[in-house]
């Protein structure tokens, strides 16, 4: 099976210009850009049973990464507006 892609350049293709601005000029963004793309590679990690996590604990870690992904992309908006 193959696994989705879910860093925010495949996801948000079209905000990859905001993306980069705001990566190199906004110390929050960058700080939770990292913060998600970490937590996509744990959850990828677990996905490809590279290492074990009960169901509940990967259940909990998409949620933070979709609300991280939504935090995100609302300052993309906010700064492509």
């Amino acid at each position: 099976m193959e696994l989705q892609q879910h860093d925010l350049h495949h996801e948000f293709p079209e905000l990859k210009d905001a993306i980069h601005q705001l990566k190199t000029g906004n110390h929050h963004f960058a700080k939770l850009f990292d913060e998600y793309h970490r937590m996509n590679k744990d959850i990828r990690r677990i996905e490809e049973n590279e290492e074990p996590a009960t169901d509940i604990a990967i259940e909990d870690m998409k949620k933070l990464r979709l609300k991280l992904k939504d935090e995100l992309h609302a300052m993309l908006l906010a700064h492509a507006a």
